[in-house]
C-alpha cells in the first residue's frame, strides 16, 4: 500500500494544489465582491443606514436565490456561462467560476449578519460624532466586525473545500477528483482514504489559522 501511495504521490500533490488554486482564487473574489454586497444588504435593511424596503427585498431575494442552489446543480446549470468566461467546462479553471458565484452571496449574508449583530448603538454613536455614511461603514462597522468576518471567511473556506471536492464528479480536478477516480472508479480504497486524510488536515489547518487570526483581530482579547 505504501508503495502505491509513493507511486501516485506526485499526482496526489498536484490534486491538492488544484484544490488550493480553487480556494485561493474563489475565496478572495467572494470576499472582495461579497463584502460590499453584504454591507448594502445591511444598509438597505430596517436597521441600516438608508432604509429602502423594496430594494432590500429584491436584493435579499436574489441572494437567497443563488444560495438556494445546491453547488452541483449550479455547477451544471451555468456551464454555458463558464465556457464563456474561461473557455472550457472542465478542469480547475472551470470550477472556479461556479465556486465564486456560489461563494459571493454566501459571504454577503455573513457580512450582513455580522454587522447587524453589532447593534444599532454603534451606528448612532458614529452619527452623533458627525461621521458620514462612508466613514461609518469603513471606519466603524467593518472594523468592529473584523473578528467575526475573519471567522466567517474561515467557515466559508472550510465549506468550500467540500464543494471543491464535488467538482471531481465533472472532471474539475482537485483532491475530490483524485478520490473519485481512485476510490470509486478503480476501487483503490487505500488511496481514497489517503485523499480524505489530506482533506481533513487541510480543513484543520484552515480552521486553526482562521481562529488564530480572528483572536488577533479581536480588540477585547
Amino acid at each position: 500500500m505504501l508503495e502505491r501511495i509513493a507511486e501516485v504521490w506526485p499526482e496526489l500533490l498536484a490534486a491538492l494544489g488544484q484544490t488550493g488554486t480553487m480556494l485561493v482564487v474563489a475565496i478572495p473574489l467572494a470576499v472582495l465582491i461579497g463584502t460590499p454586497l453584504g454591507v448594502l444588504l445591511f444598509a438597505l435593511g430596517p436597521d441600516g443606514l438608508v432604509h429602502k424596503p423594496r430594494l432590500h427585498r429584491v436584493l435579499d431575494s436574489l441572494v437567497n436565490l443563488v444560495r438556494s442552489f445546491p453547488f452541483l446543480i449550479l455547477l451544471i446549470a451555468i456551464i454555458p456561462f463558464t465556457r464563456f468566461v474561461v473557455g472550457t467546462t472542465i478542469g480547475t479553471a472551470a470550477v472556479i467560476v461556479p465556486l465564486t458565484i456560489n461563494a459571493i452571496p454566501y459571504f454577503a449574508r455573513f457580512v450582513e449578519q455580522n454587522i447587524t449583530a453589532l447593534g444599532g448603538g454603534v451606528v448612532e454613536a458614529a452619527r452623533s460624532m458627525g461621521a458620514t455614511r462612508g466613514q461609518i461603514v469603513r471606519d466603524v462597522l467593518l472594523v468592529e466586525a473584523r473578528p467575526a468576518l475573519i471567522s466567517s471567511v474561515t467557515i466559508m473556506t472550510v465549506s468550500f473545500i467540500s464543494y471543491s471536492a464535488m467538482a471531481g464528479l465533472v472532471g474539475g480536478g482537485g483532491i475530490g477528483d483524485f478520490a473519485i477516480r481512485y476510490g470509486y472508479y478503480r476501487y483503490e480504497t487505500g488511496l481514497m482514504f489517503t485523499a480524505i486524510v489530506l482533506m481533513v488536515l487541510l480543513v484543520q489547518a484552515v480552521q486553526l489559522g482562521g481562529s488564530w487570526f480572528s483572536r488577533r483581530a479581536d480588540k477585547r482579547l
